[in-house]
């Protein structure tokens, strides 16, 4: 070959086009919304059992980059990474309409049922059905959870030790701790990759969105103006708690029940329920919260308030893992703080197991444990079984069971 064939330009190879449209993804993340029950643990699960194993829509290398973002940055789990997963190959517009769609119908269902909680004093059935409802999303994280773990962890001693150390943190913590995850990356970068790769800066990118956190932490609530508090201080909610919903209940409850007196503790903790017993990421408990707190406008402020840290967050770094998410230094990085998060994720079962299961004391709840295992062994047998057929189920056992293990005192 000549010199002139060898300098001659290279043609441009059209990339392949995605083996979805925009409108797919867009009505696949309404449907989530809609009927994905079990809180971020399940959720991420099923965003992986339908996009990259059945539908193939989405590699497994971008749906790890998009949980390990996700866990890297604040805010709520699952919606950042359908975030991810809508920026993949659509980018920004993807992103925003995949993220509107998933979190719209649970927030309008929080919504409907804050307005019958206030126009009719309370929901009195709420104990009865979270009962039974209670244990059968532990049973759906546990499936989830252990799916979860098979297909990210792989046969690695390194990321296994990691994912256990992970799990024993998060259940004596009982919180998620977004320095081990970064301590997990650095650890496992520093095993695979050469540190010439680490000297070049590259994560500068994962800390993209921290001075944005700063500043709202940073920026008061303007005097006498209600709208203004619920916004500020459920900006900060969404900017600085990691993880899931386990980690944003305590946050809000020592905000709008002990700083700012808004709801006393019956209200928040039917506010936990109705986040549980409604599908969609558990954090949208913001919108019943607010309904509460200020009604309709306050419902929309605090629901812009959560989930806007989260969308910057996941929007602002994610060129850089599309961009060089393939590189070895970065799939090291992502490979150990996936472990991590998928430890953490495990570790919330426990911990959320262990709160449902024996409430306030050591004895276990025997129907609870009943339901529990039987909710692991239908999922586990059928594994095409719709969850939101076990959640009804599970519901109903809930009022019938309830009043007979559980006698109201007079």
């Amino acid at each position: 070959m000549s010199a002139t064939d060898l300098s001659a330009p290279t043609p441009n190879v059209q990339a392949a086009p995605p083996p979805y449209t925009l409108w797919q993804m867009v009505i696949y993340m309404l449907k989530l919304g809609t009927w994905g029950f079990g809180g971020p643990v399940a959720l991420v699960g099923y965003m992986h059992r339908d996009l990259v194993e059945r539908r193939g829509w989405i590699s497994e290398a971008e749906y790890k980059e998009g949980l390990a973002l996700a866990q890297l940055m604040p805010g709520p789990l699952a919606a950042q990474l359908s975030i991810y997963l809508g920026y993949v190959h659509y980018g920004v517009l993807g992103a925003t309409l995949v993220g509107v769609t998933f979190i719209v119908p649970s927030f309008l269902m929080v919504l409907a049922i804050g307005w019958a909680y206030v126009r009719y004093g309370g929901l009195s059935w709420m104990q009865a059905v979270f009962y039974g409802v209670g244990p059968c999303v532990i049973g759906i994280i546990t499936i989830s959870s252990v799916k979860l773990t098979r297909k990210t962890i792989g046969t690695s001693r390194l990321l296994w030790l990691i994912f256990l150390a992970s799990i024993t943190v998060t259940i004596v913590t009982e919180n998620e701790m977004v320095s081990l995850f970064l301590v997990a990356g650095l650890l496992v970068w520093l095993v695979r990759a050469p540190p010439r790769f680490l000297r070049r800066g590259s994560t500068v990118g994962l800390l993209a969105g921290i001075p944005l956190a700063v500043t709202l932490s940073n920026t008061p609530a303007a005097d006498g103006q209600r709208y203004w508090q619920i916004f500020w201080f459920f900006a900060k909610a969404g900017a600085f708690v990691f993880g899931s919903g386990l980690a944003i209940v305590p946050f809000l409850y020592g905000g709008v029940v002990k700083e700012y007196g808004w709801l006393n503790d019956r209200q928040f903790l039917d506010a936990v329920a109705v986040a549980m017993i409604t599908p969609g990421p558990v954090v949208i408990t913001v919108g019943f919260i607010g309904y509460l707190v200020g009604g309709w406008w306050g419902a929309v402020v605090a629901a812009i308030a959560t989930f806007l840290p989260c969308y910057l967050f996941t929007v602002i770094p994610a060129p850089y893992f599309k961009k060089h998410g393939k590189r070895p230094g970065i799939v090291a990085f992502v490979d150990g703080v996936t472990a991590a998060a998928v430890g953490a994720i495990a570790g919330a079962v426990v911990v959320l197991g262990r709160r449902t299961i024996f409430e306030q004391s050591w004895t276990p709840d025997v129907p609870k444990v009943v339901m529990l295992l039987a909710t692991i062994a239908v999922l586990w047998r059928f594994k095409k079984l719709p969850e939101p057929v076990v959640v009804a189920a599970a519901a109903i056992l809930g009022l019938i069971v309830y009043p007979l293990f559980h006698v109201q005192a007079p």
